[in-house]
């Protein structure tokens, strides 16, 4: 289980703000419920002050804690002033998040820039993402998004970036990319590209290190959140799941399937495996 501090528990089980706003200056939408994670911010701007601010959210107790904190914080300060409001200081003002949870605070920030371009009237992306090319297939995570998190916070590995925007932890095509966007981002060269792996498994092997890698690896991730998973059955690449808990009946259980499932044996055991629920 994640450990939360007591504020960002206050935050989600009596969440500061929530609704839509009917008269709302901007929204500011981030985020996909397919994807797990979505935020809609809404901010009332008279005089160039905020005066008010309320959210909807899909998502996690992080997710919803970090839009309640986020509500709290822009209220009465200047458009300028909240501008400048990083993913930092919403997870500052939770008394910090598992460094599993930070892309909550991420997509609060994102959701506070599309709305105030809006008010401006600057471009903005779609709600489902932000400007700039689709990198991360499987959770809608731009290059853009990417710089931006590398720079602001500093990162360093495909992980990293992984905890803060969710890309790279799904099927993992897109690390290579990623990891050139570090680079990029910190004004680096570009690591060389990861050697294939010389020898293909036996069927037998391939089965019982599938068997290993969803026991030790994707179970206990499932877990944390609620959910379970177990092994229907194998069939050459295929490989077929129940998925139990709060898994079950998910709104992103397709993503849970095809992105983390598929995404951990793709890179542990076999580039080709497809996964697909029972």
């Amino acid at each position: 289980m994640w450990e939360y501090t007591d504020i960002v528990k206050e935050h989600f089980l009596n969440p500061k703000n929530v609704g839509e706003m009917k008269d709302a200056s901007c929204v500011g939408e981030v985020g996909s419920i397919a994807c797990g994670d979505a935020l809609k911010l809404f901010l009332k701007i008279e005089d160039g002050i905020i005066r008010d601010a309320s959210f909807q959210t899909f998502g996690c107790a992080s997710a919803i804690a970090s839009s309640s904190a986020l509500t709290e914080l822009v209220k009465g300060k200047t458009v300028d002033e909240a501008m400048k409001i990083t993913n930092k200081d919403i997870a500052a003002a939770l008394g910090g998040l598992p460094k599993e949870k930070m892309h909550c605070s991420v997509m609060g920030q994102e959701a506070l820039e599309a709305a105030i371009k809006s008010w401006r009237g600057e471009a903005v992306g779609t709600s489902e993402h932000s400007e700039g090319e689709i990198v991360c297939e499987c959770f809608g995570v731009t290059d853009e998004q990417i710089l931006h998190a590398v720079r602001e916070n500093d990162l360093k590995t495909i992980e990293d970036v992984t905890y803060y925007t969710k890309a790279g932890g799904g099927c993992a095509k897109c690390h290579e990319k990623i990891e050139a966007l570090i680079a990029q981002a910190r004004g680096e060269a570009s690591p060389a590209p990861a050697p294939t792996p010389a020898k293909r498994l036996t069927n037998l092997q391939r089965m019982k290190l599938i068997e290993e890698v969803l026991e030790k690896e994707i179970r206990p991730r499932l877990q944390l959140d609620g959910g379970d998973i177990e092994l229907a059955d194998i069939d050459g690449l295929t490989v077929v799941v129940n998925l139990r808990g709060r898994c079950t009946g998910c709104p992103a259980s397709q993503a849970t399937v095809q992105g983390t499932v598929q995404g951990i044996l793709r890179e542990k055991v076999d580039p080709e495996i497809v996964v697909r629920e029972a």
